[in-house]
């Protein structure tokens, strides 16, 4: 079957309303009704923040604010330098107070980079700069704006938006996903009913984008209003289609309702476009919307405070950075319903328990539950597996969940991988059906941690081997280089010199002979005068200086003509050997003059020591006569 094959068939499908289904799911007690029953409120302005560098899959962030810096709200505190990484914004005006480690929104609490800001209470915006008319605007500027705007996948994933939105293979459908299948969460169903119209500018200008051939918004049938008000938002487009799709976890998983909508599966390791689909959850489409029409950056989102543990379960904006600490109170939280503390940051199926009552709201937090006592299983209450195989039955991804279960508690994490191990969505179906009560997906996170953790640190070592080995044959080329730099000047010298087959050397070294034997003979003569006592010529001693620098500069000839012959030589060859040869130039030239200063001076101590030898010799023969 082709990619487009069964497009008519399933616009048809769609369009009666007979979907396809996916293998697995549960259907858990929704227990919606405790949250979804007023408007969404808005936090009082709190008066810290802690606001994580990273909040989305992909990389940090490179902060660009310093402590004591002034702030405005919605300034960016980090730059998105690489292509997976999104900047964050302040969620208020104020100081930052301090750049350091502070508990993170994750099951294992581990502290990270964040930024924590002391509100002014001003909540002063920056200038925003919305753009007037998205339909006249390029693509790549649309996206960039959105990458700007610190928008990642609200729905639980957190992919950066601007990386999903920026598809260049063949698109079908665009998928809204308004499901929110998990239990107790009514975030998206409350945003759906309060803000359609927002949302569906969300849906043009990503339509905008990315022009696909449909587009369907897809929403759980316990969510009627929900399913009313988006129709309406959507009834002017035609290609637009809002589709009612039946209660059962988790069909808001993205490969699962791209099954349940299309009958076509992702493939293992794949994504929903290698299907021809792209998903995105209407929070994100919201924030769109927000980022473009308005020119706000992503700096709050909706989140449910349910459970019966509050008193009063709602839906809240909450600012990025906000600590749990405040919703619980805005939430009336009951203490009295618990017998020991414990709040989930997300819901009963897919949601952990925080470590810290200052684990602050992020981009994916949809919602903050506090069960009482007996509401929820306790971790504490696992029991031994019975292999009685019911979390196979359950799992929406056909794995085996049993056998995950026994490789990742035993470390096997080879095994685990065989067995598809990331290819189960967490959705926690396997636990929930569990009569063990075995908190399974707990076991698979941390089997995924500690194999990321060995990829990581398998990548960090590939890579310091790359440096090392391209540092070693660096130096293996230049020692190379060097080698045949210093052979070709070698040549190039012995070629000079044997050029005329010697001549030249000849030549030079019979002058400097004759000078040698004229300056014998004129040293001779003095010493002969000296000892007849009569003065030497002067011409005598301007013939011996002009013999002495006839040799000196004979050798320095000779010299500087052997090293010019050799630099003019190697000068084609390399330019470094030139600048070489001129060093050698200048050293040889020193040298020659140096021995004929010395020289000169052997001449006249040996011209003293003759004179004052004839003079004794002159004075024992008068003494003889």
């Amino acid at each position: 079957m082709t990619l487009f094959a069964d497009y008519d068939e399933i616009i048809e499908r769609i369009s009666v309303n007979q979907l396809w289904d996916f293998p697995g799911g549960v259907h858990p007690p929704q227990q919606k009704a405790l949250s979804n029953q007023s408007n969404i409120e808005t936090l009082p302005l709190d008066k810290t923040f802690y606001v994580p560098i990273k909040q989305h899959i992909g990389v940090d962030g490179r902060i660009i604010v310093s402590e004591g810096d002034s702030i405005l709200k919605g300034q960016a505190l980090t730059a998105s330098e690489a292509p997976f990484s999104v900047p964050v914004h302040a969620p208020t005006s104020g100081i930052v107070k301090k750049v350091t480690e502070h508990v993170s929104a994750h099951p294992s609490g581990i502290p990270e980079l964040s930024i924590i800001i002391d509100a002014d209470g001003q909540d002063t915006w920056i200038p925003l700069k919305p753009v007037a008319d998205y339909a006249k605007t390029g693509k790549s500027e649309l996206i960039e704006r959105i990458c700007d705007a610190g928008i990642s996948g609200m729905g639980g994933a957190g992919f950066p938006t601007h990386i999903k939105s920026n598809n260049t293979k063949p698109l079908e459908f665009l998928i809204i996903n308004g499901i929110e299948c998990e239990p107790y969460i009514s975030s998206d169903d409350r945003l759906m009913r309060e803000h359609a119209w927002q949302i569906r500018q969300g849906i043009d200008i990503l339509v905008h984008i990315l022009q696909p051939r449909q587009v369907i918004i897809a929403v759980e049938d316990n969510k009627p209003e929900a399913l009313e008000t988006m129709s309406i938002a959507c009834q002017q487009k035609t290609n637009y289609q809002v589709v009612s799709v039946p209660t059962k976890y988790p069909a808001g998983g993205e490969k699962q309702l791209v099954q349940v909508l299309t009958s076509r599966e992702v493939p293992s390791d794949g994504l929903p476009i290698d299907v021809g689909c792209i998903m995105y959850n209407v929070g994100t489409c919201y924030a769109i919307a927000d980022a473009i029409v308005e020119g706000k950056p992503l700096i709050e989102r909706v989140v449910t405070l349910t459970g019966k543990g509050f008193k009063s379960p709602k839906n809240v904006w909450a600012r990025l950075g906000t600590p749990i600490q405040t919703l619980l109170k805005h939430g009336d939280y009951d203490d009295s319903t618990q017998s020991s503390p414990r709040f989930i940051m997300g819901g009963p199926m897919m949601g952990f328990t925080v470590t810290s009552l200052l684990t602050p709201i992020v981009k994916i937090s949809n919602c903050i539950l506090v069960p009482a006592d007996n509401e929820l299983p306790h971790p504490d209450d696992e029991r031994a597996c019975i292999r009685c195989s019911a979390c196979s039955d359950a799992c929406p991804a056909s794995l085996l969940p049993q056998q995950l279960f026994w490789y990742s508690k035993s470390k096997e994490l080879e095994k685990a991988e065989e067995y598809n191990l990331f290819d189960c969505i967490e959705c926690g179906a396997c636990a929930y059906v569990c009569p063990s009560e075995i908190p399974l997906v707990h076991y698979y996170r941390q089997a995924k941690a500690d194999i990321r953790n060995q990829r990581e640190e398998k990548e960090r070592s590939d890579k310091a081997k790359i440096r090392f080995e391209a540092r070693k044959a660096r130096l293996q080329k230049e020692k190379e280089e060097r080698e045949e730099k210093h052979r070709i000047a070698a040549e190039a010298r012995k070629a000079s010199l044997n050029k005329d087959g010697g001549a030249a050397k000849d030549k030079i070294a019979a002058a400097l002979a004759r000078a040698k034997a004229k300056k014998e003979a004129l040293a001779k003569k003095q010493t002969q005068n000296d000892a007849l006592g009569a003065p030497a010529p002067e011409s005598d001693k301007t013939e011996v200086a002009s013999i002495d620098e006839v040799s000196t500069e004979s050798a320095s000839s000779q010299t500087s003509a052997k090293t010019t012959n050799e630099t003019e030589q190697a000068k084609p060859v390399l330019k470094s050997t030139a600048n070489e040869s001129s060093d050698i130039t200048a050293e040889e030239d020193a040298e020659a003059k140096a021995a004929a200063k010395k020289k000169r001076v052997a001449a006249a101590v040996a011209k003293a020591k003759a004179k004052k030898l004839a003079a004794k010799q002159i004075k024992k023969e008068n003494n003889e006569s």
